[in-house]
């Protein structure tokens, strides 16, 4: 199984901006949580501290220099955990930030886009990927209010 990396994103790959979602649709929390629970999920110290509490029913994992009080782990040398764990039979979201789907983005088997046909101002993106190599399997389409949008999932071909 291995590296997942999971996000909502408008049409231009926006994320978030000044440490906040950019797009709040219900349905695509209920679908992270479903994905998700169970599971380790692997997240930046800023991405952390977006949250208010820790994301129960889920092994939290942060990436930061210094240890982070709550978490379930800290991780302090990405590569290392990358190493350690690119081989595992478990699935792993990478949850955020930026910095975080970029680095994890040249290990990671599936991608679970909630993809929002929509754009808006941004300060962080998800990183752009090579479509051609992923098989996308739409998993279910919706509304919300104005935003339309389809969870995709991309897995490695």
């Amino acid at each position: 199984m291995s590296f997942s990396l999971i996000a909502a994103i408008g049409k231009n790959g926006e994320l978030g901006k000044n440490g906040e979602l950019i797009f709040h649709i219900k349905e695509d929390m209920q679908f992270f949580r479903e994905t998700t629970t169970g599971h380790k999920v692997v997240m930046g110290r800023k991405t952390w501290e977006s949250f208010p509490g820790k994301l129960k029913d889920r092994e939290n994992i942060v990436i930061s220099r210094s240890e982070v009080k709550g978490a379930d782990k800290t991780i302090h040398d990405i590569d290392k955990f990358i190493t350690e764990n690119e081989n595992t039979d478990e699935e792993i979201f990478i949850i955020g930030g930026g910095q975080i789907y970029e680095a994890f983005l040249p290990h990671a088997k599936t991608l679970y886009l909630t993809e929002i046909d929509a754009t808006s101002d941004a300060d962080t993106y998800f990183p752009t990927f090579d479509k051609s190599k992923y098989d996308k399997e739409i998993i279910k389409k919706g509304q919300s209010h104005d935003l339309i949008y389809a969870f995709a999932k991309y897995s490695l071909k």
